[in-house]
């Protein structure tokens, strides 16, 4: 029967212990410099060579050549003490969790009188020793503060607190650390190298994975996977059948049907996990890792060089590729909801469902309400918004269709050998100064409001006068200015950003639409003249503005106007009769009375509505009957 290997490759030397060079460079300077300390205190997570460590430190004391960082590995202190020897009277190994009482301690401190049989000194390793009691402590402390001259103390620990401070302060304390998952996997390497067996550096990286930074566990999960093996060696499907891992096309395919907000896709790869019985929790827990890779390669490109994600380079290209595809914020958002759902998989009657309920979450950020989703939304907005201009390009490469004819005469018609340039959002707010128009294009006007808040009718054009197209605003200092199209395009998404801000806003602008852009003001047309009053009294008009900065990034006024379809029209004899021609001829002015201003009580434009019907129109509200008894 063979032996484990995290017994057949135990650490022989210091420099044979891996991973925790901050704790065996000054054990070699205090060995080489006989200044060793009488009692030592070694803490750290299980697995790490703590034990080990207090073994080398045994046999580096009482080697003939000693106390020496290097033992000669021939003298009989050596060989008895070599990881696979027969042990040292001199050493003595107690496991505190069955030797930790007050008993036990004062067995000890009488021991410790007699010399060292054969040695240089009597070494005690006390394993666990959080488990010895607080009686068995006190029992202990003066032994442990003024021992013999041949006496040595090592603790070995996992939990440091839990040991009295005052032996505490009274031993040299070092902390072990959990090993990086390369210098695991590296080690892994040479074992397999050793053993002769063969071996994919991607399996090897999910045993490390599984060991999570602790030496033993690694080489333990190690035997089980080469013992498992068949003549190909150690396999990255063999481990991931045997760890129970999850296969890393689950996670790309997963990560891939996130960025492209493909249900079908998400729901079909929880039916894969399910189907192929994979632990749920476990599939959670190795997207949530997912995730963190992909949040830390958003902030750091390089994390692989300088070490914060350990993968093999073909998973890592892959992985770089995928966090291009996302925005922190989303990214953010959707390692909180997969962590979320790890913790109430625990117990779970109804794994699947908690999965795929998961999967909605992920793939709907609107569903939640909270800041979290709402940076997730405007991540995707932005991404959209960036994509835009690659559209617009292509579009303005098609040969645009001519004008519609108004008023029965054709309009000009725009040459083909002068595609507009594709429209450029830009990350700086356009002053009015940079939306000065060029000397050889008019911007279009937008409808002025008059003081009373309603719109005046558009001007019927002079029949004859020449019609040319309005040429959209240009930047004199390079800064595009977006044009109408561009507003009416994104609209939609500019009302969502205003809902974001308020929702009564939102209700008031439902019914609205751009209608010219002219010198950095928009003018937004609504129908009714009582929502455009509110509407400027009320200050949505600013948050309207905040909406657009959100979603298109570009500052704008806005001019909330009454709609030209509801226009009021100009009242008076002067505004329904056309003078003929003859009327026009010069002659002597005639003196028109004029019309009495007689105040009347009822205003024709007055918004008639009562209360109910304000309530229903302005704030959404549902007019509800009175019940009859």
């Amino acid at each position: 029967m063979s032996m484990a290997l995290y017994r057949t490759y135990r650490p022989a030397t210091l420099d044979e212990v891996v991973g925790q060079d901050h704790v065996m460079g000054p054990l070699r300077r205090a060995l080489a410099n006989d200044r060793v300390h009488h009692a030592y205190l070694f803490s750290g997570p299980r697995g790490c060579g703590k034990t080990s460590t207090a073994r080398i430190l045994a046999r580096s004391l009482n080697c003939e050549q000693g106390p020496t960082p290097d033992p000669c590995g021939e003298c009989q202190s050596c060989l008895d003490l070599a990881p696979n020897g027969p042990g040292s009277l001199d050493v003595i190994e107690l496991d505190a969790a069955s030797h930790g009482g007050v008993d036990d301690t004062r067995d000890l401190r009488e021991r410790a009188m007699f010399a060292p049989a054969s040695s240089r000194y009597k070494v005690y390793i006390i394993d666990e020793a959080h488990m010895v009691s607080t009686a068995g402590f006190n029992a202990l402390l003066k032994l442990v503060e003024e021992p013999p001259e041949h006496v040595r103390f090592i603790f070995a620990t996992t939990e440091v607190e839990k040991v009295l401070p005052t032996i505490r302060s009274r031993t040299h304390n070092y902390t072990f650390r959990l090993v990086p998952a390369k210098s695991l996997q590296e080690h892994l390497a040479q074992v397999c190298e050793k053993e002769g067996v063969a071996y994919e550096p991607a399996a090897l990286a999910l045993v490390a994975r599984a060991g999570a930074g602790s030496v033993r566990d690694s080489l333990s999960v190690l035997g089980q996977v080469i013992s498992g093996s068949g003549p190909e060696g150690v396999t990255y499907a063999d481990a991931v059948q045997q760890l129970g891992m999850t296969d890393a096309a689950l996670l790309d395919d997963t990560v891939t049907a996130l960025a492209d907000h493909d249900g079908a896709a998400m729901f079909t790869v929880i039916d894969r996990v399910i189907d192929a019985g994979h632990d749920p929790r476990r599939f959670v827990t190795d997207l949530l890792e997912r995730l963190r890779n992909l949040i830390v390669l958003q902030s750091v490109p390089d994390a692989a060089a300088l070490g914060l994600i350990e993968a093999p380079e073909d998973q890592l290209a892959t992985e770089v590729e995928q966090a291009q595809r996302f925005g922190l914020a989303e990214l953010t958002r959707a390692a909180d909801v997969t962590s979320a759902a790890l913790s109430e998989l625990r117990g779970a009657t109804a794994p699947r469902l908690q999965l795929e309920l998961m999967g909605a979450r992920l793939l709907l950020p609107a569903a939640d309400t909270d800041e979290a989703a709402t940076r997730a939304r405007l991540d995707q907005l932005e991404r959209r918004i960036a994509a835009a201009p690659v559209h617009a390009a292509a579009a303005a490469s098609v040969p645009a269709a001519p004008a519609p004819a108004v008023d029965g005469e054709p309009a000009a018609a725009v040459p083909e050998s002068r595609p507009k340039p594709p429209p450029k959002l830009s990350d700086v707010a356009p002053t009015t100064a940079e939306a000065a128009t060029t000397p050889d294009a008019t911007p279009p006007e937008a409808p002025k409001r008059p003081a009373s808040g309603r719109s005046r009718p558009p001007a019927k054009p002079t029949p004859g006068a020449e019609r040319t197209p309005a040429a959209p605003p240009a930047a004199s200092t390079g800064v595009a200015v977006p044009e109408l199209s561009q507003f009416v395009s994104m609209w939609p998404a500019v009302l969502e950003g205003v809902k974001s801000y308020s929702k009564v806003a939102w209700m008031a602008f439902s019914n609205s639409r751009p209608i010219s852009m002219s010198e950095g003001e928009l003018a937004v047309a609504l129908a009714d003249a009582g929502t455009v009053k509110n509407i400027t009294s009320s200050g949505h008009d600013e948050r309207m503005r905040q909406a657009i900065m959100d979603v298109m990034r570009v500052d704008v006024r806005i001019d909330v106007v009454l709609s030209p379809d509801q226009a009021i029209p100009v009242k008076g004899p002067a505004a329904t009769k056309t003078p003929t021609p003859e009327a026009q001829a010069p002659s002597a002015p005639v003196e028109v009375p004029a019309e009495a201003d007689s105040p009347s009580m009822d205003d024709a434009n007055m918004d008639d509505a009562s209360g109910v019907d304000l309530a229903m129109r302005e704030l959404g509200a549902t007019q509800i009957g009175e019940i009859e008894h």
